[in-house]
């Protein structure tokens, strides 16, 4: 097997095996809000409603201690828990817990399918957060000054001109097949 081949196939496989070791090291802190961080970085970490403590080791180990859900915010084990979705390159946000891993990308980071039953691509940057997305080039535009409306009939002179082109190219293409239909049988008959 020549070097090329090697570091062809070997490469990837190295890549992808120290991505999944520094995703598993970030496990426990898996959907925590970076300003809470440090909050969980104790090894004894008490409930935000103040109930009872726990130690770091029963972080996000999918059962519930605390009754609002602060040891178990990567998880879906409590049903008052929060998950944050990063989302970098679109609006970071929280989930309740019950959407982690339920098959279903609730993130657009697809953050919260962690499981590998499914995968979800992170399409944050491609405009995954369609919400954002939306309230995003509302406010381009009227930054720009352009009002909607405008641009509402902007778009429909469009699509009206797409429908007229659409339609021309289907009569062009008739003509077309209809003389030529002709002149054949007009050859076939002298």
């Amino acid at each position: 097997m020549d070097s090329h081949c090697f570091l062809r196939f070997h490469f990837p496989c190295f890549l992808l095996f120290a991505s999944a070791a520094c995703c598993m090291s970030h496990l426990s802190l898996l959907g925590i809000h970076p300003l809470d961080e440090k909050y969980y970085s104790s090894e004894v970490i008490k409930c935000k409603d103040g109930s009872k403590s726990f130690s770091r080791d029963r972080l996000n180990d999918n059962f519930c201690d605390c009754p609002d859900g602060t040891d178990e915010p990567g998880t879906s084990a409590c049903p008052a828990g929060k998950f944050y979705c990063r989302n970098l390159g679109s609006k970071p946000q929280f989930i309740v817990s019950s959407h982690v891993n339920d098959h279903f990308c609730d993130c657009c980071d697809g953050s919260d399918e962690y499981d590998g039953i499914i995968c979800c691509p992170s399409n944050c940057v491609m405009g995954g957060n369609a919400e954002y997305m939306i309230n995003n080039c509302k406010s381009k535009a009227s930054q720009d000054g352009v009002k909607s409306e405008e641009s509402v009939h902007n778009l429909t002179g469009l699509k009206l001109a797409i429908i007229l082109q659409v339609v021309l190219v289907i009569f062009l293409v008739f003509l077309w097949s209809f003389r030529r239909r002709t002149r054949s049988r007009r050859r076939h008959y002298h």
